[in-house]
């Protein structure tokens, strides 16, 4: 019965010893550059000064624009599996897609009339 999850307890030994090295080494690495310097706590962006205050207002648009991504990112996580077994399912598993797919479509619709698409 141990002999099943053998190769189970050998990944999580190695994930977790990778992890570790991980953690370690970068500290090993890490204590020969612990100068603090003015340089160093200096915010960087893009190799140029930093223009503005880091306390701004962002557009929503930033986040409609992600939400809208990770809706439609999740579509896929579920098509691709649905298409995987399609023929399995027959007609009651294309129904269903077809049902998911619609509601899709009416909020990616939706977000096309509220402006959600287009960048000012």
């Amino acid at each position: 019965m141990l002999d099943a999850y053998l190769p189970i307890l050998v990944l999580i030994g190695i994930a977790l010893a990778f992890a570790l090295g991980s953690v370690i080494f970068s500290g090993l690495i890490g204590m020969k550059k612990r100068n603090p310097s003015p340089v160093k706590f200096a915010p960087y962006e893009c190799g140029l000064p930093p223009v503005g205050s880091a306390r701004e207002r962002v557009s929503i648009k930033f986040y409609l624009v992600a939400v809208a991504f990770i809706v439609f990112d999740l579509e896929m996580v579920f098509l691709y599996p649905w298409a995987v077994v399609f023929k399995q399912l027959g007609l009651y598993g294309a129904a269903v897609m077809g049902v998911f797919v619609f509601v899709l479509i009416v909020g990616f619709i939706y977000d096309w009339k509220k402006g959600a698409l287009e960048w000012e």
